[in-house]
């Protein structure tokens, strides 16, 4: 537990610091969370060059473009099934 001292200030125990790489000279953001308060480092995602970002944005598009390809053969497996939701619902009903 740390204490604050008469100028408000706070010590970050070492096993957080070191855990979230928070160096001294480093920035905090501090905001309210309900009815706590958040710290979090305060550093700012590196600048990438265009060509980087494109790669990034490949790479991600790739991920989705198979997550659908997935889905679409888990749907496409589901309608090989020999029957639909419908006669299943219908199975249980006296007519």
């Amino acid at each position: 537990m740390a204490k604050v001292t008469s100028k408000l200030q706070v010590t970050i125990p070492k096993a957080l610091a070191e855990k979230y790489g928070i160096e001294p000279g480093d920035e905090i953001q501090w905001s309210a969370s309900g009815d706590g308060i958040r710290l979090s480092p305060g550093r700012t995602l590196p600048k990438l060059n265009t060509e980087k970002r494109l790669q990034l944005f490949d790479r991600a598009t790739e991920r989705q473009q198979k997550r659908q390809a997935d889905r679409d053969e888990m749907t496409r497996e589901a309608s090989d099934r020999g029957w639909t939701r419908d006669e299943l619902y219908e199975r249980g009903r006296s007519h």
